[in-house]
């Protein structure tokens, strides 16, 4: 895992559910399929309001047209982020379009859960808002060894509370991964 994830930051508000990060009709899609998977994340957060999306300025593209991939390495969002159903594909499409690291206020829970056993990626908290001092397209990086977010167009740095128990876990790669490099421990 990296010590440092350095890119492009795109900027979402607060209650961005998983409808949003993934419409439902692109579930039909299998993620286990590399071509499938990948098309998944052409259509990452294709459902996001324009008023949630690309604060504070209003809507900004999430998706490259010409390359189907995303410009953007770090997510900044507001409170709830990844609520509504349960589904898997919400975290995978991030992933799929180039999203390393999230960073919100507070997730839902299931959401957090599937991040965190896919080792899709890696879910930071903020103690604080961050949404209205940080803005889409700014470059930061975010320090896994000091937990800080550091806008690096503004000079800017935001602390983030330590990953904790699910560190091990995003080490290893996902939980299964985790469970197998730690079979002594299930005995």
């Amino acid at each position: 895992m990296k010590e440092i994830v350095r890119g492009r930051i795109y900027v979402l508000g607060d209650d961005i559910d998983t409808d949003q990060i993934i419409p439902a009709q692109h579930l039909v899609l299998n993620p286990a399929i590399a071509e499938e998977k990948q098309k998944l994340g052409t259509f990452a957060l294709s459902s996001v309001p324009s008023e949630k999306a690309g604060l504070p300025r209003g809507h900004v593209p999430f998706i490259d047209p010409q390359t189907g991939r995303s410009p953007y390495s770090i997510l900044a969002a507001g409170k709830n982020f990844g609520c509504g159903s349960s589904r898997e594909h919400a975290p995978i499409a991030l992933a799929a379009a180039g999203i390393e690291v999230v960073v919100a206020e507070f997730y839902a829970r299931i959401f957090f859960r599937n991040v965190v056993n896919g080792g899709w990626m890696i879910p930071y908290e903020t103690p604080a808002p961050l949404v209205d001092r940080i803005e889409t397209g700014q470059e930061g990086e975010v320090d896994l060894k000091a937990n800080e977010l550091r806008v690096l167009t503004t000079g800017n740095r935001f602390p983030l509370k330590p990953l904790g128990d699910i560190l091990p876990i995003l080490e290893a790669g996902n939980l299964f991964a985790y469970a197998k490099e730690h079979a002594d421990l299930l005995k």
